[in-house]
């Protein structure tokens, strides 16, 4: 009997996300832009052959590890980013509040 692949979280910055392998294939990501120390989540997807295995909240909870580690701040444009921080309060500490001026700032740097 084999054993699956444990699932794997990298931060491929060249395309501005957060993926999660398992075994050799991305099964889901999380899309970020950085801003004045603040790294802003705006979409996550995980690929419908891995749903309801718990891979989206593994992914998240590694990628705000990693902005901890990083020195940055969250802005939890994403849904279930800002879900998932509702959870888990252990990262409140570096959570910075979604404002117009991110939103309005977002949608200009996702449009170039």
């Amino acid at each position: 009997m084999t054993q699956a692949a444990a699932p794997i979280v990298r931060n491929v910055d060249a395309r501005h996300r957060y993926e999660i392998l398992v075994g050799e294939v991305t099964a889901g990501f999380t899309a970020y832009r950085d801003r004045e120390g603040q790294r802003v989540f705006f979409h996550t997807e995980t690929d419908d052959a891995f749903a309801g295995q718990g891979l989206a909240s593994v992914l998240v909870q590694e990628a705000l590890s990693h902005v901890r580690a990083s020195g940055k701040r969250i802005v939890p444009v994403c849904p279930y980013v800002a879900k998932f921080l509702k959870k888990h309060e252990e990262f409140t500490d570096l959570t910075d509040p979604v404002t117009p001026e991110i939103l309005q700032w977002l949608e200009t740097t996702l449009a170039r």
